[in-house]
């Protein structure tokens, strides 16, 4: 394979696929502007007697650069019943929507008042009014299921004596940020000193009380966890006087501790928290306590430090204080949980191989069954039918509400894309497998774009997965999304490599210590099979394209695979394992991935690391970074962008300043997609030169 540019140019989606698609298609080909366009939907709530579903809806405006959100309602009690929408603020949005426990009011955030406040409303829609007025904006909410009391969660100074206190800001006018403590920042913002924390308010006549209790102060730490940590943390008991919280103690170890709690706490905050997982130094998440509230449900890991270590479901007995491990012996790792009405089993969310699916554990036996099929579930809530409202998407089909039967027949519910998807035509995919390194099975997914002629001869686009234990499985994104690569003629190809998720806990470890090994065997081995199963693809011109772990695969690829690929995209990859390790903030991944702190064990980190192998890049690059990326810096990929240019092999760099891991907005999402598609577009063209420039036909 030789290794020079063969540039068509900045050619448009219809240009670039050309005569290798079939003329006979009518419909046009998906675009990143269909891709940004999309509704999103945003959460989910169904009424206490399971015969409505409120969900945040938010919509896209690339002129505007915001998504902004509605709430509307969906009647489960009609066949074919259309949605209709409850709240149309246009410069607000709704969201996180929860009916109050009698089923006649609604609940949901807005900072249509200028912080986010909590609102309610009536059930059916009407006049909406703010019931929260705390200083701080409110992050989340929960109401307590007698309807007496009401949860709000919410950034604060832990020195703050009351439920809210005033932000003083900096009395002295200096600008340097102080720190005494290694959390300096995390993920995408500098700390402020505030501690996330749960207070609970009297809730009575439609209103907050003006007093609250913070029930979570004792535990010294975050309350839902940062970064990402929601409401699954945070549980009421079902008597609605007492409450289960998750926190991560906030000290100097933190940024090397994946230890987070259960506690348990009356919801008056007379007593101090009670610790009911304090013997497991590593992960335990999401407490769901059973209906009769006796048997809190939540989510275990057993090794400290491991971040991707398998979940296990536990259950509590309260009166006893006996715990049990449901699914010790289940080799997949389970993404929430939640309790069916009848108490007889307890839904569970997994990755199963390129799915993420439901499953059943029924108590009496238990016994786990898978229920759903082919596609990705989220948002799971159980009914008392035995039915289940959950989110569904594949690769190839937006996020859409279904219920699903026990039986896993299912029923959709909304269709909240199809007049935007009615005139396109989506590629095709197909599932493979083949023999990787040390001869496991490894899975993979082509996809293929529509219309391919008999004859068609198209380029190539290898997608390889961040994490590095994640998957490039079979669920919708809108940032990495296969389906839009595919459109504008390419072949693409994903390959979950040794280190994916969901295809048991061995096959998710084999990657650690080993970051540059057996994953890039997968890679060669899966692409020639991929290749070899298909003729259609070109494999003469291929780029290979990459985020976060991805990113810092294509770094390795540039040393040590020079020779396969026309053009890499490295968004956000590590290019220096020491540098890395030495300015990113959750340090317990480094440490378990590599076996330790970069000062005790060097050679483990520089056994995998790709600046030592720059003498061997010749691949044209480029490379995209966030710069509120504190997760992965951006001066990684200055590194990286240093060495490609000092060594004179055609390279771009794309900074976004107001990005962090990952490019959210509309209006920068547009611009990443137009020019990494121009890019691939460039090398991947049938008559180029050394320089990327057209050569004669």
């Amino acid at each position: 394979m030789r290794n020079v540019t063969r540039r068509i140019g900045l050619v448009s989606a219809s240009l670039l696929i050309g005569a290798a698609l079939s003329s006979a298609a009518t419909a046009r080909p998906f675009t990143p502007e269909d891709l940004l366009q999309l509704r999103r939907i945003n959460a989910v709530a169904v009424s206490p007697d399971g015969q409505r579903l409120v969900y945040a809806l938010g919509e896209p405006d690339i002129e505007a650069n915001t998504v902004r959100a509605d709430l509307w309602e969906r009647d489960l009690t009609a066949d074919g019943a259309r949605p209709r929408r409850l709240t149309e603020t246009p410069d607000d949005s709704e969201s996180s929507p929860a009916y109050s426990p009698d089923g006649e009011r609604l609940f949901f955030l807005s900072a249509r008042s200028g912080s986010s406040q909590l609102w309610s409303m009536p059930a059916r829609g009407g006049e909406s009014v703010q019931i929260s007025n705390v200083e701080a904006d409110v992050a989340g909410f929960s109401p307590s299921p007698d309807g007496r009391r009401m949860a709000l969660w919410f950034d604060e100074a832990p020195d703050c004596a009351a439920a809210s206190c005033p932000d003083t800001g900096d009395a002295d006018g200096v600008s340097p940020r102080r720190y005494d403590s290694q959390f300096a920042r995390h993920w995408s913002s500098w700390e402020d000193g505030s501690l996330s924390r749960v207070v609970v308010y009297p809730f009575a006549g439609g209103r907050l009380g003006d007093e609250g209790t913070v029930v979570s102060r004792a535990a010294i730490g975050n309350t839902p966890t940062r970064p990402f940590g929601g409401g699954e943390q945070i549980a009421w008991h079902p008597d609605g006087q007492s409450l289960f919280f998750v926190d991560r103690t906030a000290d100097a170890n933190e940024p090397h501790s994946t230890d987070l709690d259960i506690y348990w706490v009356p919801a008056s905050g007379a007593v101090e928290p009670e610790v009911l997982t304090g013997l497991n130094e590593a992960l335990d998440d999401q407490p769901a306590p059973s209906p009769d509230g006796r048997y809190p449900a939540y989510l275990a890991m057993a090794t400290p430090g491991n971040e991707s270590d398998r979940q296990v479901l536990v259950l509590r007995d309260l009166t006893t204080g006996e715990t049990r491990r449901l699914t010790e012996d289940w080799d997949r790792s389970i993404g929430s949980i939640a309790w069916a009405p009848d108490r007889e089993s307890i839904w569970i969310v997994a990755a199963d191989r390129l799915d993420t699916a439901l499953f059943r554990y029924i108590l009496a036996e238990g016994r786990i069954e898978r229920v759903s099929g082919a596609g990705s579930i989220a948002g799971m809530l159980p009914l008392e039918d035995g039915s289940v409202i959950a989110v569904r998407s594949t690769a190839l089909s937006p996020p859409e509400i279904y219920r699903i039967a026990p039986d896993g027949e299912m029923e959709q519910l909304t269709q909240v894309n199809a007049d935007l998807m009615a005139d396109i035509e989506m590629p095709t995919s197909e599932r493979f497998t083949f023999a990787g390194a040390d001869g496991d099975t490894v899975h993979g997914i082509v996809y293929r774009p529509p219309g391919l002629a008999a004859d068609a001869r198209l380029p190539v686009a290898m997608f390889v997965h961040g994490g590095p234990q994640g998957s490039f499985n079979d669920s919708w994104s809108y940032r990495w999304n296969p389906a839009a690569m595919a459109a504008q003629g390419y072949g693409v190809v994903s390959i979950d490599f040794h280190g994916s998720t969901g295809y048991g806990q061995e096959f998710t470890d084999s990657i650690t210590g080993d970051w540059g090994g057996k994953p890039l065997r997968d890679l060669q081995l899966g692409l020639d099979a991929a290749l070899e199963a298909n003729p259609w693809m070109d494999g003469e011109r291929i780029c290979a394209l990459g985020a976060s772990y991805g990113g810092y695969m294509m770094n390795w690829i540039a040393g040590n695979w020079p020779d396969r690929f026309d053009c890499l995209v490295n968004h956000a990859g590590i290019f220096d394992l020491r540098s890395f390790y030495y300015t990113t903030e959750e340090l317990w991944f480094p440490e378990h991935d590599f076996g330790g702190t970069y000062d005790a064990v060097p050679r483990e980190y520089e056994r995998w690391n790709p600046v030592n192998h720059v003498g061997e890049w010749r691949t044209p690059m480029m490379l995209i970074h966030g710069e509120r990326d504190f997760r992965i810096p951006y001066v990684q990929s200055l590194g990286a962008f240093t060495a490609l240019q000092n060594r004179q092999i055609p390279s771009e760099l794309l900074i976004f300043p107001d990005e962090n891991h990952w490019v959210l907005s509309p209006r920068n999402s547009l611009a990443w997609h137009r020019a990494v598609y121009a890019w691939v577009a460039r090398w991947t063209g049938e008559n180029v030169s050394e320089s990327g420039e057209p050569t004669e036909q």
